[in-house]
């Protein structure tokens, strides 16, 4: 046993002997010895598509676009052979991924026939939309099964005809039925911080009013005034600097008293709640929808947070950005993150959320390494712009009733951690607690996280309650991390996305040996929440298969306790090729697409034959 643990590599987990196979087989999970064969790696990889004559020949890992060996052998000037170019890397997302193709209108029932009386049609003689629920259901898909999931949970299923599991809830003629024993019997509504009609309407004609932001750069720009009519800064004196400091006390109180002077909450009345002890789940790009937050907090998650929503799609109304926000009634403590990098925008996007969402706190991201934010000046870049990052912490502290959290990495450059330096100052601005992810932009995950460093950080900051965040994949490195930087809490990310049931295990302090039937069922859980919140019409199936796809590229990099040799699993240790206790614990296991494909159709039914799936999240954690 020791001379096969001797054999392998760093970074490799060790799997039990009866389970390793030495030569990679249809049956068996891809070899993973290549750092860059995880799902995604390379652009120009074919995407894995499901039909019949072509499962067996297209592999996600294995299909290569051909190479013109004459045009790399041959020189066209004096003949020499000319080395191969090296292939342009992308990190972090695959931006060839296919775009689901939207439905034509025309083959669309129009929404007062789905939800309501075809006679109030809302855009009148000018829709485009059909009319004819006979001739839509002559043509319709037959339905995926006999029971559809929203009807039997809530007992009402409001896509009616277009639900793909119509004939479960539909009576003569097509009516929607209603089990109002069941209906009544639940708090309605599921969810909350919908935008409104009138609220988007509002935010496109920039007719939402901001008082308290307008109140706050009114002073801003005062202090600004101030400071650059003083010719020579080297000669202000000591009365000046006082002077300067008060401008912002003498200008606040000048004019009449207001009703929303008279109204806004002192600091010591703001809604506040104890993040000491607590699991977080991180705000997870894509991955993070609420569907997945349901399915956390189910095993134990304490606190949740939406995925990170731009501000300045937030004020322009845009739906897509504010479905981010969205609140089921189990998440009891609920903050939104945003991302942003001008004092003005933020501060009017957090005073537009304190008034018209239900939240418990909000976050400011200043972790995004992503090159689009980050050269936008928003994300880490505000972790060097020291004077915009304190505006924008500083407002949004005027003008939020609730807690103001920051998001944040030890630092953008190797070697250049700056984070020690900047919590004090958040601190003494009021923010409520950080959350410090152990790693520089830099870095990204092709190191672990620095928990010692952290650990400082929390010393700075004291007594302002710091988070910890990174490499936290079983209870033992709960505990470990814990010990070695006393945070007041644990915010878990990629661990929830490889095994949600985390939170479980930190809680009773066990490897849970959970089975493939098991996960399975975990799955089919999501897939319900997701027809919930995305519909359980053709859109809805489509996004619903789209962001399971997504999670099943992290979730086949759990390796069960069961072939594990040493428990527990490390989040950057990748295992050789194997097969699992079952068939179908071999097929969770698999890195290939079309593996992940055949499992969301066990769930959603079959996809059609052209469909293809590329994840947009690449993984370089085991470079």
């Amino acid at each position: 046993m020791m001379s096969s643990l001797k054999q392998r590599r760093p970074g490799e987990a060790h799997i039990k002997l009866n389970f390793l196979v030495q030569k990679k087989s249809p049956n068996c999970v891809a070899a993973s010895g290549n750092e860059e064969s995880d799902a995604g790696r390379d652009l120009d990889e074919a995407c894995a598509t499901k039909s019949k004559d072509q499962e067996n020949e297209v592999c996600y890992d294995m299909v290569k676009k051909p190479v013109d060996v004459v045009q790399l052998l041959t020189n066209k000037e004096d003949g020499e052979a000319e080395p191969p170019k090296k292939k342009k890397r992308f990190r972090g997302t695959n931006k060839k991924r296919p775009r689901d193709e939207k439905q034509l209108q025309q083959e669309q029932l129009c929404p007062s026939v789905v939800h309501g009386d075809p006679s109030q049609c809302f855009y009148g003689s000018s829709c485009k939309f059909s009319h004819d629920i006979k001739g839509y259901m002559a043509v319709k898909s037959v339905d995926l099964g006999p029971k559809c999931p929203n009807f039997e949970r809530l007992g009402l299923c409001s896509y009616g005809v277009t639900c793909r599991f119509a004939s479960a809830h539909l009576g003569d003629d097509f009516q929607n039925i209603v089990n109002e024993e069941l209906y009544q019997s639940l708090p309605q509504p599921q969810t909350c911080n919908q935008l409104l009609f009138d609220l988007k309407s509002q935010l496109r004609k920039r007719q939402v009013p901001s008082p308290r932001t307008d109140k706050y750069l009114k002073r801003l720009n005062d202090l600004k005034k101030h400071t650059y009519s003083v010719k020579n800064v080297e000669e202000t004196t000591c009365a000046d600097s006082v002077a300067l400091a008060n401008v912002s006390l003498e200008t606040e109180g000048l004019g009449c008293v207001t009703d929303e002077d008279q109204i806004r909450l002192q600091p010591s009345e703001k809604r506040k709640f104890d993040c000491r002890n607590k699991l977080f789940l991180a705000p997870l790009t894509t991955v993070g929808n609420l569907p997945f937050r349901r399915v956390c907090k189910s095993f134990g998650a304490d606190v949740t947070c939406g995925e990170m929503a731009m501000c300045t799609n937030l004020l322009q109304g845009q739906i897509s950005e504010w479905a981010l926000l969205r609140r089921h009634r189990s998440e009891d403590l609920f903050g939104v993150q945003i991302c942003g990098s001008f004092p003005d925008t933020m501060c009017r996007c957090a005073e537009l959320l304190n008034q018209h969402i239900n939240i418990d706190f909000i976050d400011i991201n200043v972790g995004c390494p992503i090159d689009l934010v980050f050269n936008k000046g928003a994300g880490c870049a505000l972790m060097q712009r020291a004077t915009r990052f304190k505006e924008i912490v500083e407002g949004m502290k005027s003008v939020l009733d609730v807690p103001l959290s920051v998001k944040m990495r030890v630092g953008i450059y190797d070697k250049q951690w700056n984070a020690c330096q900047l919590v004090p100052k958040l601190r003494d601005l009021g923010v409520d607690f950080v959350s410090i992810h152990g790693r520089s932009r830099e870095q990204r995950y092709t190191q672990q996280a620095n928990w010692e460093y952290i650990g400082k950080c929390v010393k700075a900051a004291d007594p302002m309650p710091v988070i910890g965040n990174g490499d936290i994949l079983s209870f033992e490195d709960y505990n470990l991390k814990l010990e070695q930087s006393s945070v007041a809490g644990i915010m878990i990310a990629r661990g929830a996305l490889i095994k949600p049931w985390l939170f479980t295990e930190v809680k009773e302090q066990r490897h849970w040996d959970i089975s493939a039937n098991e996960r399975l069922d975990i799955l089919k859980t999501y897939t319900d929440f997701g027809l919930e919140h995305w519909g359980s019409d053709q859109q809805g199936i489509n996004k619903t298969r789209r962001f399971l796809l997504e999670w099943l590229s992290f979730l086949y990099r759990y390796i069960p306790v069961g072939v594990l040799e040493q428990v527990p699993q490390r989040i950057n240790e990748r295992p050789p090729a194997y097969v699992g206790r079952s068939d179908l614990e071999t097929l969770m296991a698999s890195s290939s697409c079309s593996d992940w494909i055949k499992i969301s159709e066990m769930l959603l039914g079959p996809v059609p034959p052209d469909f293809s799936f590329l994840p947009k999240h690449k993984a370089n954690s085991y470079s």
